[in-house]
């Protein structure tokens, strides 16, 4: 059977940010098990040198990746419709700022609740991505300027109507409605009090959405087609600048329902952020290494979660914390030079063929 090519290189770009990450550690003296230690501990919560397993680190671990993976799969949707969405930063904050709005200001029925903020906040994603798409389509401005332009409009002007909603403080809102979150008591008691909330379904269906559209319709065949050659594709019809404002609003789409969950799951209140939390250009390393397909960015969004949840974990032991950053780093540096690892591959497949 033959392997993806791309999963092969992202595998083997795996492998080899972990070892520049154990190389560090080796050479400056630091102990390597305790790196093993930490990633076993905050993937599933078993702590191999002391005994004992806690699954709190799972939940928390779990929280981590949700946002990172919908981020990761905004990111590679646009891509692979031959767009860069960049400004995933921005629609994050806005699906989070509306989601919130939502929450606080309309009152709603228990099962309504939560599924209209969650909706709340992908529309208004999609409605921030709207901006650069068509400016793009229309006047051919780069997605990448207007992008991220709007990551920094998107976070001050966030602040501006947070602070205005009723009860609010310099610093976050007040409680969403409860009947609005997504927290659940038995999955606190399962977890050991973690935060683990129902934003898992979300991702479920965000991922195979993503797989069934890209990989199953005509509609996705022709955003692919418009991304792979836009003249190819306007010459057989395809409404090419449609294409463009479709597939990067579905972009921000995901990225806003990523924003409501965080809201609706991990903090349950709207928060004055001074800086961007990187969740968008975290999405882009995590799109690079899934190859851009749903299955590859589920497991890479894992990935770089488990490495941000890890990082505390390990300064405790001793290891300083930026070793999961420069891990996590090193994985998008060899990914970017996929083909240097491409030829190599070929290089040792021909040598083992001469060989035998």
């Amino acid at each position: 059977m033959k392997i993806n090519k791309r999963l092969v290189v992202s595998l083997i770009s795996i492998a080899l940010g972990i070892l520049v990450g154990v190389l560090i550690l080796a050479i400056s003296g630091k102990d390597v098990v305790a790196l093993f230690n930490g990633l076993l501990k905050g993937s599933i919560g078993y702590d191999i040198v002391n005994g004992g397993i806690n699954l709190r680190y799972f939940g928390e671990f779990l929280v981590s990746a949700m946002p990172i993976i919908l981020t990761g799969l905004a990111v590679g949707f646009a891509y692979r419709c031959g767009m860069f969405n960049i400004g995933c930063e921005g629609q994050v904050i806005m699906g989070s700022l509306a989601s919130c709005m939502v929450a606080i200001l309309v009152p709603m029925p228990n099962i309504v609740a939560p599924i209209v903020c969650i909706l709340a906040g992908g529309f208004a994603g999609a409605m921030w991505a709207f901006v650069p798409g068509i400016l793009k389509a229309k006047f051919n401005i780069s997605e990448v300027v207007t992008g991220i332009m709007l990551n920094y409009t998107a976070l001050y002007g966030a602040n501006y109507f947070l602070k205005a909603l009723p009860g609010s403080t310099t610093q976050r809102t007040v409680e969403i409605a409860a009947n609005a979150t997504l927290g659940n008591d038995f999955f606190k008691a399962m977890t050991n009090n973690s935060r683990l909330h129902f934003g898992f379904i979300v991702v479920i269906i965000a991922v195979f959405a993503y797989w069934f559209i890209m990989e199953k319709t005509t509609f996705g065949y022709s955003l692919r087609a418009t991304g792979f050659n836009k003249n190819a594709a306007e010459y057989a019809g395809i409404k090419v600048n449609k294409n463009i404002v479709i597939s990067i609003m579905i972009s921000g789409f995901l990225a806003g329902l990523a924003g409501a969950i965080i809201l609706q799951g991990t903090f349950g209140y709207g928060r004055m952020m001074v800086a961007p939390e990187n969740y968008g250009f975290d999405g882009i390393a995590v799109a690079l290494v899934g190859g851009c397909n749903a299955i590859g960015t589920l497991f890479a969004g894992l990935l770089f979660a488990l490495l941000k949840v890890t990082q505390p974990l390990l300064q405790t032991s001793g290891i300083p914390r930026e070793i999961g950053d420069i891990i996590s780093s090193s994985i998008v540096f060899f990914v970017a030079i996929q083909y240097v690892i491409e030829k190599a591959l070929l290089k040792y497949k021909s040598y083992k063929g001469g060989k035998s």
